[in-house]
Formats: structure tokens, C-alpha cells, sequence
């Protein structure tokens, strides 16, 4: 299997050559590629192995990730001043491969990002809710892993992989595979997930939810009763497990 990275700032995960989304990869993602053929790749994510297929041109070679991006989103500069052009937007999430730092900026091969926005590749955060928070008001998408976009299972695994615990990409296998599930009539608590088929919830606290969700298209809070209720009445059925991490 050949080793390469990704080098736009997101790429779709498709589930064949020019078919669906599945779900995202970030700047600087590592993969390994099983398969090259008509111009596609079928890789699978180092992060959390999900399989797909990218575009080739969309893949480089490895490099050593120094950094990662730990702000909501970024900006490289043609040079390190932020009055200088902007070239690209990364994401939350995108690993980089700093080669100096100048001014309080960080170069990397797509220009220079401010140092504050990144932190070095060994650092892990410590509250996944607190990770989640800074997602507040980015676009639903589904199957959206980024600031420009994201969906449910996508804020639960940004959260996650933040603080160094392993995630899945999908919310059925996030309900399987993460945490404790409890009885019903447990208090939630934060930190806590509550999942229904198709979807799944951060517990912020004090009786409120934190997700991204297509009912409001963003990433909201959304007081926990009223959205299972709201949930229930719209015909996506009752929470089906309470899991804690």
C-alpha cells in the first residue's frame, strides 16, 4: 500500500469513482492508497480507516506533520503579515509541515498560517465538548467533516480525535463502539452522547444538546427535551442509546 497525503484543504470521500460522499479529509491527512486507476484513488483514513475513493491529483507525497490547526478555521498568507493576500482557508483538523516561523507566523508550502492558530502535532486538547463548541454556526453537510461544513458524527469524531480518543466516522458505528451505554432514565451529564437512528448529540449540560443538525442546518444548541420531542414528532424515532464516554 502506497503512503500520501492530502493536499487540498477538504476532499470528498466518495463511495465510488464520481459517486457519493461519504465523508471528508482534511489538509495533510494521511491514507493509504490500495488502488490507482482512471485517474482515482481508493484510500483508506489513516485516522479512523474509513475506505473510499479521491481523486488522485487531490493526494501528495508524505510529510512530516509538525503542527495542526486547533483554531476554528485559518488562513495562509502570501506572506507573514496578515495584510499580505490570503491564498487558501484551512480547517479546523488539517495537519501541517512547518518549515519555519517568522513574525508570529508559521511557513508551510500553502503560505504562512499565525502561529496562534496551530498548535505542535503532539498536543491534544482534553474536553471533546469544548472542541465541539467551536463549531457553532458552521453549515450542515452531509457527510461534512470540516469548519466549511460538517454533520453530526463529524462533530463527534472532530471532538474525539482532538483529545486523542479513537472515533469512527458514521454514527451507527459510533453508537457501537464508543463509550458505556447507560439505563434508561440516567441523567445525562456532559460530555454525555445521546443517539437516535441516524443522528447523534454531544450532552452540553443543564438539560441542552450541542449538534449539527439539517432541522436548523447548522451546528446549534438546542434544549435536550425539546429536541427529543421535536425529533420523535418529525418520524426519526425515539433516542435508541445514551452513551458515555
Amino acid at each position: 500500500m502506497t503512503r500520501r497525503r492530502v493536499i487540498p484543504p477538504v476532499v470528498d470521500l466518495l463511495r465510488s469513482p464520481n459517486g457519493p460522499r461519504d465523508r471528508q479529509l482534511l489538509f495533510g491527512d494521511p491514507v493509504g492508497v490500495a488502488e490507482e486507476a482512471d485517474g482515482w484513488s481508493r484510500v483508506t483514513s489513516d485516522k479512523d480507516g474509513y475506505p473510499g475513493w479521491v481523486r488522485t491529483e487531490q493526494l501528495g507525497p508524505e510529510a512530516t506533520e509538525t503542527h495542526w490547526v486547533t483554531a476554528p478555521a485559518t488562513h495562509a498568507y502570501e506572506r507573514p503579515d496578515m495584510k499580505s493576500p490570503d491564498r487558501v482557508s484551512l480547517s479546523f483538523g488539517s495537519r501541517l509541515h512547518v518549515l519555519s516561523e517568522q513574525d508570529q507566523f508559521l511557513e508551510t508550502e500553502l503560505g504562512f498560517i499565525p502561529a496562534i492558530h496551530a498548535k505542535l502535532s503532539a498536543t491534544r486538547l482534553t474536553d471533546p465538548v469544548t472542541v465541539a463548541e467551536l463549531f457553532v454556526g458552521t453549515p450542515y453537510l452531509w457527510g461534512g467533516n470540516s469548519r466549511f461544513g460538517i454533520d453530526c458524527s463529524g462533530l463527534v469524531q472532530a471532538g474525539l480525535l482532538a483529545c486523542d480518543v479513537a472515533c469512527p466516522g458514521d454514527s451507527g458505528d459510533q453508537e457501537q463502539e464508543l463509550g458505556e451505554a447507560l439505563p434508561a432514565g440516567t441523567e445525562p451529564k456532559r460530555g454525555d452522547l445521546l443517539f437516535w437512528k441516524g443522528h447523534v448529540a454531544w450532552v452540553y449540560g443543564d438539560n441542552m444538546l450541542l449538534h449539527a443538525n439539517a432541522y436548523h442546518m447548522d451546528v446549534t444548541f438546542e434544549p435536550m427535551d425539546q429536541a427529543i420531542t421535536r425529533i420523535l414528532e418529525q418520524g426519526d424515532g425515539p433516542v435508541t442509546a445514551h452513551k458515555r464516554l
